[in-house]
């Protein structure tokens, strides 16, 4: 079973309406949350793009250069439900997933990280796709067409079983339960920031509140708004 599968079935059995996923972008004063479901929905739909556009299968390298971003959790949680292996590298990737001011090319996907969920205002030069109008129309549900065994590589060196067993134990660590709600300003860089900034909190089932560009001055506020529980810094 995929790591998307084993992180969100029960979330989604317990109720798909619970918010899951609140960004904040300090830069340009933005705030989107997602509940499960929507957040279930993104990563069937960018797991469907894979497969179906890209012909990605279990262990396929794709390449993801993305910052913390309520679309970069679409694209990570999608490219695990299919069983691809996410790196940082594009060379051999069957797909690189890019932010709209990293020059592309064939073989890239750029994602606009627009607050809205709106694509590119002008499509991409040089062969490249935009991923956020390519991938409304893809399905809203995912089956995989492959069982995704455990040992199947997940995250740079780290397989299925590995990246799973690591974010548990973090957030075990931690304290963290399905209770809290978390505060992050962790960017999500590969592995550690991945592991400690995103999957820790989702693997507690945990609500993840992620500050990007942090206003130090403004974060008490947040903490205020969104009644967070704990601290990731």
């Amino acid at each position: 079973m995929s790591i998307t599968e084993h992180l969100l079935r029960p979330l989604l059995a317990k109720s798909g309406a619970r918010p899951l996923i609140t960004h904040y972008d300090d830069a340009v004063g933005s705030r989107v949350e997602l509940s499960v479901s929507t957040t279930a929905n993104w990563a069937a739909k960018t797991a469907n793009w894979l497969v179906e556009e890209v012909d990605v299968e279990p262990g396929d390298e794709v390449s993801v250069r993305l910052p913390a971003h309520w679309q970069t959790a679409g694209v990570l949680l999608g490219a695990w439900w299919c069983g691809a292996h996410v790196v940082t590298t594009g060379e051999g990737a069957r797909i690189a997933f890019v932010g709209p001011d990293v020059p592309a090319g064939v073989g890239t996907a750029v994602v606009a990280l627009d607050t809205m969920g709106m694509g590119l205002r002008q499509p991409p030069a040089n062969g490249a796709v935009d991923y956020l109008s390519d991938v409304r129309l893809a399905g809203d549900d995912f089956q995989a067409l492959f069982p995704i065994p455990g040992d199947t590589p997940a995250l740079n060196a780290s397989t299925v079983d590995d990246l799973l067993a690591e974010a548990r134990s973090r957030a075990e660590k931690l304290g963290l339960s399905g209770t809290d709600r978390v505060l992050s300003t962790i960017d999500w860089t590969q592995p550690d920031g991945i592991l400690d900034g995103f999957l820790v909190p989702l693997a507690a089932g945990a609500h993840l509140v992620h500050v990007s560009n942090a206003d130090p001055a403004k974060l008490d506020d947040r903490r205020q708004a969104e009644r967070t529980t704990r601290d990731l810094t």
